[in-house]
């Protein structure tokens, strides 16, 4: 889509307001420049830029000891992606659906859920649970407390989806006869799912990122075994950049994927593709008998 036709979205640009953009992007990168400059010459004068503090970190047997951290990092966001994307679609669902009983039951847990921190629904499990004889593996104890958090967030991604839909996409399957059950499945969430399919992968790097959580719960994770190795070899520094590199890597190739897709076209039903963003809407059209009542919540 081009600058013209986004246009409508905001005022362009004076050029009193580029040139204050610029000068303050360059005042901005100046003083990062200056603060990384400085740290560096600070850790200079204390020998932590030495080659011999980095190149014990070269050794193949710690290489594959921080390896086996990022298989558990890996491992552990894989089990919660599984388990809390079709529990956040079902949330969705259940969110807009037609019962008031449903409709609110979801929509409180995804608010509860969404607002209580993830570290503490990991100290419920592991301190307040096993006093009542629930006591599970390591790796349940971090992914069930992401599960529940992550399906909150991924939820809410779904449901901005499928209300963000034309209601003719849902109308449509019901004047055909379709239940209102398969208009949901087969017309209405598919697409939805294409649409938010970029902050799902969005969502994915965050929670990769908050495994790091599970140093609480001694889970074989890599800032785990980070900790465990910098109590031994005192490269506490050097050790950390490592880790904060590997984490940069996977998030920065999940961001690029999100990206990539957010600026993928659409393609409609009947197959012509559209920009990632839509054109300025045209004029309302007249209400039908029909439609809901002006106020009245829209189930889609």
């Amino acid at each position: 889509m081009s600058a013209h036709e986004l246009s409508f979205l905001y005022d362009p640009p004076t050029t009193r307001s580029r040139r204050r953009g610029r000068v303050a992007t360059t005042i901005v990168v100046v003083a990062i420049t200056g603060l990384v400059v400085a740290a560096a010459a600070q850790l200079a004068s204390r020998g932590q830029l030495d080659a011999a503090r980095w190149t014990p970190l070269l050794d193949p047997q710690i290489l594959s000891y921080l390896g086996v951290g990022l298989r558990g990092t890996l491992l552990a966001t894989a089990v919660v992606a599984v388990a809390a994307f079709p529990l956040g679609v079902a949330l969705a669902v259940g969110k807009v659906d037609r019962r008031p009983f449903v409709r609110r039951t979801c929509a409180v847990f995804i608010e509860v859920f969404r607002t209580i921190p993830v570290l503490l629904l990991i100290y419920v499990m592991l301190f307040a649970l096993p006093r009542y004889g629930i006591n599970p593996d390591l790796l349940w104890k971090l992914t069930i407390p992401l599960t529940i958090a992550n399906s909150a967030a991924i939820a809410e991604i779904v449901r901005a989806g499928i209300v963000s839909l034309p209601r003719g996409q849902s109308e449509a399957g019901l004047s055909l006869g379709m239940p209102h059950r398969t208009v949901m499945s087969a017309i209405v969430l598919p697409q939805a799912l294409r649409a938010v399919t970029p902050s799902l992968v969005s969502q994915l790097a965050s929670l990769l990122k908050d495994t790091s959580l599970g140093f609480v719960v001694a889970f074989t994770e890599l800032l785990y075994r980070a900790q465990v190795l910098t109590s031994f070899n005192r490269l506490l520094i050097q050790t950390y950049v490592v880790v904060t590199l590997v984490y940069l890597v996977v998030c920065g190739l999940l961001t690029a994927l999100a990206s990539r897709l957010r600026g993928r076209p659409t393609r409609t039903p009947g197959g012509h593709t559209t920009d990632a963003l839509p054109m300025a809407p045209g004029p309302r059209p007249e209400r039908s008998p029909s439609d809901p009542p002006t106020g009245q919540r829209d189930p889609w």
